[in-house]
């Protein structure tokens, strides 16, 4: 597989995020390696939160939430998927599936970094890929947060903004990565926050992530990936772990999988889940403080 990286000092001004990068490499599938980015707050041996973020955005997105999390004396790592922040980005769309997502995540935090009692905490994407990584590997979970997020298996249509969405990413001749973050927040970007969602990416040819990505979300029941998340679905309802459903109160493309999830999870049972107000899709940037001090305590309820 054939890979960019990109280069560091495209990194050299980000608000609010001191953490310094620290890098390992997975199998890329093809026999060879891809090398994978992550940040980390927090002392190295407490309890470790897991953060994932999704499409387009990359781990600057949990930047508030990780102050939280360390300032509660918790180990927060956030992961940069394969295609987005100081990841390595395949050159072509081609290479990025659903399954080699969930595969690289798997690789780098369970055989490198060697977690156990993952608290997971999963955003768009994030959720697609930690949910189906709890599902696959229980006995490394203790808590799951689902925040603006889901398990589609293609047998229930995608909401209309999300085809809207979908539509933009093919259709846009150059995408702005920071324009499509900004769209979907509540709270107005600076010009520094927004230059840090472009910053992974000095050329379109970066961007197979962003591209590829909406074309991975199972849309019909024969997907290639709909029978894994069939399959996680029915571990998910089953499993005795704590569920937390954290949904912002203005998300049009996710909103529909709040209900859902609190009734069918087993863990969510008996649980009182937030709705965290003003914030919309990429609630770590409109709410990441609120967020976080959710996250805090659901670790500590036992």
């Amino acid at each position: 597989m054939r890979t960019l990286r990109t280069p560091p000092e495209r990194f050299g001004d980000l608000p609010d995020f001191p953490y310094e990068p620290r890098y390992a490499e997975v199998p890329d599938g093809e026999g060879g390696t891809v090398r994978m980015a992550y940040v980390e707050a927090g002392h190295p041996a407490a309890e470790p939160v897991l953060l994932l973020h999704g499409e387009p955005s990359w781990s600057f997105l949990y930047r508030h939430v990780m102050q939280e999390l360390a300032s509660a004396g918790l180990r927060a790592i956030a992961v940069d998927l394969v295609g987005f922040g100081r990841s390595d980005k395949p050159e072509r769309v081609a290479d990025h599936s659903y399954a080699r997502h969930v595969e690289w995540v798997r690789a780098l935090v369970l055989d490198v970094l060697g977690l156990e009692q993952i608290t997971v905490v999963g955003q768009d994407w994030g959720g697609l890929i930690g949910l189906r990584l709890v599902a696959e590997h229980p006995e490394r979970f203790a808590r799951i947060v689902a925040a603006n997020t889901g398990l589609p298996t293609g047998d229930i249509p995608m909401p209309e903004p999300w085809h809207h969405f979908r539509k933009s990413i093919e259709r846009a001749p150059e995408l702005d990565i920071g324009r499509f973050v900004q769209a979907g927040c509540r709270t107005e970007l600076s010009e520094r926050v927004r230059a840090a969602y472009d910053a992974p990416f000095p050329e379109e040819r970066y961007k197979s992530g962003p591209r590829a990505m909406p074309g991975l979300v199972p849309t019909s029941p024969d997907d290639p990936a709909a029978p894994a998340n069939r399959a996680a679905w029915q571990v998910l309802s089953t499993l005795d772990r704590p569920f937390l459903v954290a949904f912002s109160d203005g998300d049009p493309i996710t909103a529909g999988m709040a209900p859902i999830l609190m009734k069918t999870m087993k863990g969510a049972a008996d649980r009182a889940h937030p709705v965290i107000g003003g914030a919309g899709h990429f609630l770590q940037e409109d709410a990441g403080h609120e967020l976080g001090r959710h996250i805090v305590t659901f670790t500590r309820a036992r």
